[in-house]
């Protein structure tokens, strides 16, 4: 038999294929030497445990061909049979390696009843939480073989709220063990045979915008390549002077700004309710907010119409920020919609809870948003988030592109958040401004109230 020989592992890939926790996350920027990493490991598991079997996956079969099938060929040849059909390598042992991909759910109904003792999905980020919810019940048997499922990723995608969740933020819910996930953080910087073999990579990263740096060099979580609000800054350096961040400690609200209530209904999916203030100079503050989520992304608390609009009564007569104030609502105009009984609006009515319906054109409200995202020249933006406001701060960042309406986000994304914002700044918009300086002084809450 041919003997196989896995070139060297980077320290970093070596952690990766010792780890022996049930969720392992490994990458975070580009250049890590994800794919091989994968390859690497699966490989050793094949031939450490006769008869085991394990699933690797990506989002297309070009994907799977350029990154593993091909690979896995050079390595296995004249050791494994590789069955061109089912995309499967057999090893004389009886362990198996299966190739599949998945690009939605839809691809997913192919491989019901499949089982596999170890799950391999290369690039996560490119699958949804359900995806990978139904993808971690393909891992399951009888056996003594370990049962583990190994996730790759960048930052980016339309899994990028889940994963950060799980592996970067480490926030679980009351069904997860903290103890069953690791993550492993991987750059170009540990991936030596990349830099040999080509120098100008770093230098390319290296390079780039800021932005796209620190996404894909430094692998930052809250900065990637295709999000949707790409302006948006959670910048601690930023909390109390106020420049290059949209997040900012809380401060009294003087009792002259006007403040502002804006909801986006939701029932199987999140409600959401913000609160917010504008300042004599026009700039947008979200001060408080109700977000309707349970431990599981975009997953609505399920509560009745008078539910919600009870806690929302309750948050305004007892928040600090919100007790007394007189509070203008706007809403999705669906809320008036009484075609199968009393509308949204109706019964928030009998909360003392009252909107007007909002402009809920999609386009020129996602413009206004991006507009008071703007930085003018010296860092001031037109819109401002209170650090207490953890929902915006969590789904705002992880929104992309829709792949087929270039100025439009992702609906399958948390979105529910985003559109009350919009609803809200398309009741106040503002005109496209040209980059100025910020020199007014009449009125500075973070100096009048000692930035607390």
């Amino acid at each position: 038999m041919s003997e196989i020989r896995i070139p060297s592992l980077n320290p970093k890939q070596i952690l990766f294929c010792k780890s022996k926790a049930r969720y392992v996350g490994y990458g975070g920027a580009r250049g890590g030497g994800k794919s091989f990493a994968v390859r690497a490991k699966a490989i050793i598991l094949a031939f450490a445990y006769a008869g085991i079997k394990i699933m690797i996956t990506r989002r297309s079969y070009p994907e799977l061909e350029a990154n593993h099938i091909r690979q896995l060929q050079e390595l296995l040849g004249g050791v494994c049979l590789y069955n061109k059909q089912d995309k499967m390598f057999t090893f004389p042992n009886g362990s198996l390696i299966m190739l599949r991909y998945a690009a939605s759910e839809d691809d997913l109904l192919a491989y019901q009843g499949t089982e596999v003792d170890v799950l391999f999905i290369d690039e996560a980020t490119q699958i949804t939480w359900d995806m990978f919810v139904k993808m971690k019940a393909f891992v399951r048997g009888v056996n003594n073989f370990p049962k583990r499922i190994y996730i790759t990723c960048n930052p980016g995608g339309k899994g990028h709220a889940w994963v950060k969740r799980l592996f970067i933020d480490k926030k679980y819910d009351k069904n997860e063990n903290p103890e069953d996930y690791e993550f492993i953080f991987a750059s170009v910087y540990d991936n030596e045979a990349l830099i040999k073999s080509d120098p100008e990579y770093l230098k390319r990263l290296e390079s780039l915008p800021d932005r796209l740096r620190k996404a894909w060099l430094e692998g930052s979580w809250d900065i990637f390549e295709g999000s949707f609000f790409e302006e948006f800054d959670n910048n601690p350096d930023g909390y109390i002077t106020r420049q290059h961040t949209h997040v900012i400690k809380p401060f009294p609200i003087p009792s002259s700004w006007p403040v502002y209530r804006s909801f986006d209904f939701g029932y199987a999916k999140p409600f959401s309710c913000g609160w917010w203030t504008i300042d004599q100079d026009g700039r947008l503050y979200r001060i408080d907010e109700l977000y309707g989520c349970t431990d599981e992304p975009n997953t609505g608390v399920k509560w009745s119409v008078e539910q919600i609009f009870d806690a929302i009564k309750e948050r305004e007569n007892t928040s600090v920020l919100l007790k007394g104030k007189q509070i203008t609502g706007v809403a999705d105009p669906a809320c008036w919609d009484a075609s199968r009984g009393p509308s949204v609006a109706e019964v928030a009515g009998k909360y003392g809870v009252y909107f007007v319906p909002g402009d809920n054109k999609r386009i020129p409200g996602w413009q206004q948003i991006h507009e008071r995202l703007r930085y003018d020249e010296e860092g001031y933006p037109s819109l401002y988030v209170f650090t207490t406001c953890e929902d915006f701060i969590r789904t705002i960042p992880s929104l992309i592109y829709d792949a087929h309406k270039k100025e439009d986000l992702d609906t399958n994304g948390e979105d529910h958040i985003a559109d009350e914002t919009r609803y809200m700044c398309m009741m106040r918009p503002i005109k496209a401004r040209p980059l100025k300086t910020y020199t007014d002084t009449r009125f500075d809450p973070l100096n009048q109230f000692g930035g607390n």
